[in-house]
């Protein structure tokens, strides 16, 4: 990608953050990142850092080609109609939840005549360490540059998957967005069952860190899927097959299944209740 780009960042919290890090310097430079963020003490972070800010949107905007948004939800929708007297021709990604990407199109331009070149992500949280996972989809208007340009951003931070509906990318919400939580909340289980056994936090937590990340790169590197990874470690009637009946009788994996549904679906019920 060109270092001439220009680029801004119209939110600039944490997952901007880990955006604007991944790209500077590889993307383009820190002087051609544009922060837009109400909030003064953030403005003055990102100054420090050579980028240009603004509190509110300005005729910076007008000069970069691509505007990531990185708000809250409920706020979209005004902040989107302030940025649109600037919008000239920039690719416009969005990673807010809950937004549709052809809600957002529309506050940026009209009912009648909606911004066409819009792509939609959902990035996670291990992008603050560049180890993240996004999805991405984009309007029927976005053009194939357009594609490459919204993916090179976001493998700035991590790999990407695109999907073909926007509509899947609830489903990559209740995966790799909601994800992360799931995994932390396993951590802390383990944790909790290393001290029931009589190690002690210390121990456990080492143990439980690396025992999930060693799994985790032994799953990505074996070109084995992960049932048989888990039964090769699964003796019958060893210790590994006792704890896994403890979990099967409480329908750990239909718990997983069941939780990622309910994600899901409150992904499409803040789409209805933010898309208006």
């Amino acid at each position: 990608m060109t270092q001439a780009l220009s680029i801004a960042f119209i939110g600039g919290g944490n997952m901007a953050a880990a955006l604007i890090s991944g790209l500077a310097g590889k993307f383009c430079p820190m002087e051609n990142v544009h922060v837009v963020d109400p909030n003064e003490s953030t403005r003055q972070a990102w100054a420090a850092r050579g980028a240009t800010v603004a509190a509110a949107p300005d005729e910076v905007l007008s000069r970069c080609a691509i505007w990531v948004y990185a708000v809250k939800p409920q706020v979209m929708k005004e902040v989107a109609a302030a940025g649109r007297p600037w919008l000239k021709d920039s690719l416009v990604i969005s990673i807010a939840a809950g937004i549709r990407a052809a809600d957002l199109a529309r506050w940026l331009g009209s009912d009648a005549q909606p911004w066409p070149r819009v792509v939609r992500c959902m990035p996670n949280t291990p992008a603050l360490i560049g180890q993240g996972a996004t999805g991405l989809a984009a309007l029927d208007g976005v053009s194939e540059a357009d594609r490459a340009l919204a993916q090179a951003v976001l493998e700035a931070v991590g790999s990407t998957v695109w999907v073909s509906r926007e509509a899947d990318l609830d489903g990559v919400t209740a995966l790799s967005g909601s994800g992360p939580a799931y995994v932390f909340l396993f951590i802390e289980a383990l944790i909790e069952g290393g001290k029931a056994v009589g190690l002690d936090d210390e121990q456990s937590r080492a143990l439980a860190l690396a025992t999930l990340s060693g799994a985790a790169s032994l799953a990505a590197a074996s070109s084995e899927p992960p049932s048989v990874l888990r039964e090769r470690v699964t003796s019958k009637g060893g210790t590994t097959a006792a704890a896994l009946d403890v979990l099967a009788q409480a329908n750990f994996r239909q718990a997983v299944v069941r939780a990622m549904q309910a994600a899901a679906h409150r992904a499409q019920e803040m789409g209805d209740e933010f898309g208006r």
